[in-house]
């Protein structure tokens, strides 16, 4: 498979592999933030330090990988190392970048079912870390992506169909005629202009990935009823909701929360413990998986959720990448995209308010605790680690008796 840019000769070679795996590991150990964040952090380290690719063909990435659901930073990981050195290279990325945070989050977990933590002051702060870091999200996202009244009203009727009808397939429901609807209203919004990137992916294997993608998700269900197995019915429910984000990290709550918590999986408790947890790691929010599939059924239920939740992440970029140009050229699937990203801070906002606001809100103090994050998060620009450490102290000290 050729793969090759201007900026990447020899790329084949075992040495560009562990270069993208050496690079990889240093952005898996220090990008926090969030994939906004990410995004910087691989401009940096990837463009401006070693120039593997030039500004224009970063930034077609960025709007593929934003296009597609799933977590976007994680794909423009595996996008950036296949391009630099082929279909291991994108392999190598993602290990790299996710690696060390999967680390934490199952050595995190192991901790919480050892020491019987669950009910500290210190965890109970993390859940308040929680509804912070998501009110943000609402927030941010709800500026850029449902900005005028149609939108603002989509996201509102999606926040509502899946808090009343909470079902698994009321939120594939709402990503489906949010996109129509987006079709409907949008398709005639003219198109930015846009640059041609010269990716270079053997097409037929890329049509490969894309049907292995769609097969996938009806073939792991089958197979969930015929093989009474945990890990394959822990990959089916991660692959699932690694194939319905639209909108990253924070998206992916309400539909783990829905596969886990109803079947006894993970009780709601360890289930918001383990997101506060999460935003005190670097690397992709989607690690959050490994520390649910570690509660749920040790290191094999780590791994299988660690590889269902980003599976369908790397399908995608391999199977579309090579047709981006021509579809970026389309007005329908813009408009589509337009409903769809207006849905997803309607899918936000439900996750706000259930389970987070919920369950972590139960007394004036909480409340207060909650808001003082919030504005150091919006007013101060505090990194998300300070966050966290003033969300756990400020869990302890609420839950003292004076």
């Amino acid at each position: 498979m050729s793969n090759e840019t201007n900026n990447t000769p020899n790329i084949s070679k075992p040495k560009a592999l562990l270069e993208v795996l050496k690079v990889s590991t240093k952005l898996g150990l220090t990008s926090f933030g969030g994939p906004i964040a990410h995004l910087a952090y691989f401009h940096n380290e990837y463009i401006r330090k070693r120039k593997w690719m030039d500004e224009r063909s970063y930034a077609d990435l960025v709007a593929l990988c934003q296009f597609l659901p799933g977590p976007a930073s994680s794909q423009i990981g595996i996008g950036i190392g296949t391009m630099r050195a082929g279909l291991l290279g994108g392999v190598m990325a993602w290990i790299g970048f996710t690696m060390p945070s999967v680390i934490a989050m199952v050595l995190f977990a192991f901790l919480l079912k050892g020491f019987n933590i669950g009910n500290s002051g210190l965890i109970y702060g993390l859940k308040i870390v929680a509804v912070a870091i998501v009110a943000h999200a609402v927030l941010s996202m709800g500026q850029k992506l449902a900005s005028d009244r149609i939108k603002a009203t989509i996201a509102l009727i999606s926040a509502a169909i899946v808090l009343l009808w909470q079902t698994a397939f009321s939120l594939v429901a709402v990503i489906i005629l949010s996109g129509l609807l987006g079709l409907f209203m949008y398709r005639k919004t003219p198109l930015p202009e846009h640059t041609v990137a010269p990716i270079k992916i053997n097409k037929i294997f890329s049509v490969f990935c894309i049907i292995a993608f769609f097969s996938l998700l009806f073939i792991l269900p089958l197979l969930r009823e015929l093989i009474s197995s945990q890990s394959i019915a822990l990959f089916d429910s991660f692959y699932r909701s690694g194939s319905l984000v639209f909108g990253g990290g924070h998206v992916v709550l309400p539909l783990l929360e829905r596969e886990l918590v109803p079947v006894g999986w993970v009780s709601e408790q360890d289930f918001l413990t383990g997101y506060g947890a999460t935003q005190a790691v670097p690397g992709p929010l989607f690690t959050f998986s490994a520390y649910l599939g570690a509660i749920a059924h040790g290191i094999p239920g780590a791994i299988a959720a660690t590889i269902g939740v980003f599976l369908p992440s790397f399908l995608l970029v391999i199977g579309v990448l090579p047709f981006w140009n021509i579809l970026r050229q389309n007005t329908k699937i813009q408009g589509a995209l337009v409903g769809i990203n207006a849905a997803v801070v309607g899918l936000l906002l439900a996750a706000l308010y259930n389970p987070l606001w919920t369950t972590a809100i139960r007394s004036s103090k909480d409340f207060v605790l909650a808001a003082a994050l919030f504005i150091m998060l919006i007013f101060w620009k505090l990194p998300p680690w300070v966050i966290v450490i003033t969300g756990a102290l400020g869990g302890i000290l609420v839950n003292l008796k004076f």
